[in-house]
């Protein structure tokens, strides 16, 4: 006999109940192990964004307390020259005025290239986040619209460092119109 007649044709591996049961556990867990994978690489990613964004606001809000603390001094600057008298002809006072003028043009422009803007003209509409309402008048202007500047406001990017105090307008008072009368029939 030869080798070849000996042979058997192997027989087809069994498939016991616990060959299908290894197999499906192996595969719930190998569905397991990635989904964990998956989930681990998606928060490793979430936390390199957050830490780059904590980074990025940390560069650009870092000097939002000396800013804070440099706002009387540009208010100070601001009185003073309201309050100089621009009709002197002593030459020394107006050589003191110019250089007031000029210290306070530079102090704002620093302020605003550290992104330090001022906020609250006449004319704006009147929002919450940037003014605070001090009063409310009529005036020549529309309903809701900043008529008056009492202190401006500083916004650092998207922050209100200091909030604008203004009165807004209710709008335009009737000039013709008297106080209204009430009409009684007896």
């Amino acid at each position: 006999m030869s080798d070849e007649t000996n042979a058997q044709p192997e027989a087809a591996p069994e498939t016991s109940p616990e060959t299908v049961l290894d197999a499906a556990a192996l595969e719930a867990e190998l569905a397991k192990a990635r989904d964990e994978v998956l989930r681990a690489l998606a928060e490793v990613e979430n936390t390199r964004r957050r830490a780059q964004r904590e980074a990025q606001d940390a560069r650009t809000y870092a000097i939002d307390r000396f800013a804070a603390d440099l706002l009387p001094v540009a208010d100070t600057l601001s009185r003073a020259l309201q309050a100089a008298p621009r009709d002197s002809s002593d030459e020394a006072l107006k050589n003191l005025i110019t250089g007031l003028e000029l210290t306070e043009r530079t102090l704002l422009d620093v302020f605003s290239r550290h992104g330090l803007r001022r906020v609250g003209a006449v004319g704006e509409q009147f929002d919450p986040k940037l003014h605070q309402a001090v009063a409310q008048a009529p005036s020549n202007h529309p309903s809701g619209v900043v008529a008056e500047v009492m202190q401006p406001g500083y916004v650092l990017g998207d922050r209100t460092v200091r909030a604008a105090m203004v009165l807004v307008s209710s709008g335009q008072a009737n000039a013709g119109a008297s106080a209204p009368t009430v009409d009684i029939k007896v």
